[in-house]
Formats: structure tokens, C-alpha cells, sequence
């Protein structure tokens, strides 16, 4: 059981790892040994993660869902499986995470009384500078 928030726990028997060839550094090893790790996780058979999380984590995962509601990340960072598994885990809960994590919603204020005050004089000032900098109209001469 991995906790992710509040009462959202993962259960590891419903993480399906698929270990595959990794491309990148690792000399010759990379072509024998299948280090990098594909993750797989169906949203429709968490029981703990309630709807709402459940839509938030589609949006947040854009095209690592496929069509059948199935998380997939894979991790090939690093040149070692253990390291890639671990990888692998930690996004996956952070995607997670990040879904069940609601942003408060903003309260509507208004500038107090002395801001704006402020605000007006400010204006003022530079209304004045910039009036300073105008030239003076001509009379018509030449």
C-alpha cells in the first residue's frame, strides 16, 4: 500500500510493470538488458480514489491515458531497472497527488480605502511628469 493523500492509499497489486529495452547510455548493456520501466495503471479499478480525483488525474495525465482509462508511464532515466521502478513510482504518485490536491477558491476583494488613495496619487505624479514633457504649442511662427 503506497499513501498518496488523506485516505487515498494505491494498492501495488494494481500497478502492472512491464520492463522494456531502454534506449541511451549504458554501452552494450543496453541492448541486452530491458531496464527501462512501463508502468500501468487502471483509474476504473482504484476503489479509495473518489470520482472528482479521478477526473482531475484524466486532465493532468493528458496522453499518458489511453482510451481504456489506463495510466502508463514509463521511466528510462537512469541506466538501472531498480532506479527506473523507483522513477516510475514516484510520478506516478505525484500525478496523483497533484489530482487530489484542491486549490482553495480565490475570495473576491477590493482595494482598501489608503490603496487607492495611493493609486490616485501616483497617477497624479505621473500625470504631471508626462505633462512636463509635452512641448509648448507654437504661435504660427515660420
Amino acid at each position: 500500500m503506497i499513501p498518496i493523500a488523506g485516505d487515498i492509499v494505491l494498492d501495488d497489486s494494481l500497478i502492472e510493470e512491464r520492463f522494456i529495452l531502454a534506449a541511451g547510455p549504458g554501452g552494450q548493456n543496453v541492448n541486452k538488458v530491458a531496464s527501462a520501466v512501463q508502468l500501468r495503471l487502471d483509474l476504473r479499478r482504484l476503489p479509495s480514489l473518489p470520482e472528482a480525483v479521478r477526473q482531475r488525474v484524466r486532465r493532468i495525465a493528458g496522453r499518458r491515458l489511453t482510451q481504456d482509462g489506463v495510466l502508463v508511464i514509463t521511466a528510462r532515466r537512469f541506466r538501472t531497472q531498480e532506479r527506473n521502478r523507483r522513477d516510475a513510482r514516484d510520478r506516478l504518485v505525484a500525478v496523483i497527488r497533484q489530482a487530489a490536491a484542491f486549490d482553495a477558491p480565490r475570495k473576491k476583494t477590493a482595494p482598501s480605502a489608503a490603496a487607492r488613495q495611493r493609486r490616485r496619487r501616483q497617477k497624479g505624479r505621473r500625470a504631471a511628469l508626462k505633462a512636463q514633457r509635452r512641448a509648448e504649442p507654437d504661435d504660427g511662427c515660420c
